[in-house]
């Protein structure tokens, strides 16, 4: 989160906006990253996949001083400057650059999620689970998300119509008999639509199982290993679709924004911290206990 044209303590090192001919923005304005870099012109950029850039960077956390969120100052490519809709605060719109934008690309740019479609957000606890719980709904979706049992009140209060404890034994068995119970009266088949995945080792066959013939898992994460192994029987008799995910495109990013802006997705902030209390930060997030939602740094506390 920062204002455009403060950059610098000493304005002299850099170029003004008129010398490099920034346009779009002024001093003053409310801007949030997108924190993909790509170089803008190989085939899958110029083909509006800058996420599958070969030279492409992660702000912040690929590149050096003064290019990430970890300082007072820093530096941002106006392309990749997104500006703060009116209604959507500073915290929000730090919570949102990384994880809204992740979550919308899988739902809406890879799965392409439609209404009345049984969505299953594993993990709907994390940031990224936050998120795709409301995307869900926000598309007319029956949304059935897991967490720890502490956690599940909280994401029937974003918006989840069922929600499993995902560390039970038998927690697969509990989302069949959702999804039946949700075809029943329509005389349809069982099964999972679109599984939003990003826990892996652990969970993945099982998850396969849950999924209808043509259903759709999409994938970007592995929080518990990624060497998870795969029954083929699911896939090819099902016929189901597996996708990969990373990251998205300036144009989700600005989509997510703007259902923010209308109050139709939400932030969820756990805590704020000092730019000096960042291990302290980190060790919250390490640990996970009671943890729901973004843990934010700024720097101007």
């Amino acid at each position: 989160m920062m204002t455009f044209g403060e950059c610098g303590a000493d304005r002299s090192k850099y170029h003004s906006p008129t010398s490099l001919d920034v346009k779009d923005l002024k001093v003053g304005d409310r801007i949030v990253s997108h924190g993909n870099l790509s170089c803008r012109v190989c085939p899958a950029c110029t083909d509006g996949r800058e996420y599958d850039c070969r030279k492409r960077a992660i702000w912040g956390f690929e590149t050096g001083p003064l290019w990430g969120g970890y300082c007072e100052e820093a530096h941002l490519p106006m392309v990749n400057a997104v500006k703060i809709p009116d209604g959507v605060s500073y915290d929000e719109a730090a919570a949102a650059s990384m994880t809204l934008l992740t979550s919308w690309h899988m739902l809406v740019g890879r799965a392409q999620i439609r209404p009345g479609q049984v969505v299953l957000v594993m993990g709907g606890s994390s940031g990224v689970g936050n998120y795709g719980i409301q995307i869900a709904k926000l598309f007319g979706c029956v949304v059935i998300a897991t967490a720890s049992p502490e956690k599940l009140d909280k994401l029937l209060e974003l918006g989840a119509d069922y929600a499993v404890d995902h560390r039970a034994d038998d927690w697969h068995k509990q989302v069949q008999n959702i999804a039946e119970n949700i075809a029943k009266p329509y005389g349809d088949e069982r099964g999972v639509d679109v599984i939003f995945e990003h826990i892996g080792g652990t969970h993945w066959n099982k998850e396969l199982a849950l999924l209808r013939y043509g259903g759709t898992i999409v994938t970007t994460g592995a929080t518990t290993g990624y060497d998870a192994k795969t029954d083929l029987r699911h896939v090819f008799f099902k016929g189901i679709n597996i996708l990969g995910s990373t990251q998205g495109t300036r144009a989700e990013l600005e989509r997510g924004l703007y259902w923010m802006s209308q109050k139709k997705i939400i932030s969820v902030i756990d805590s704020v911290y000092a730019l000096e209390q960042a291990a302290e930060a980190h060790t919250r997030m390490l640990r996970g206990k009671n943890l729901f939602g973004k843990i934010l740094l700024r720097p101007d506390m």
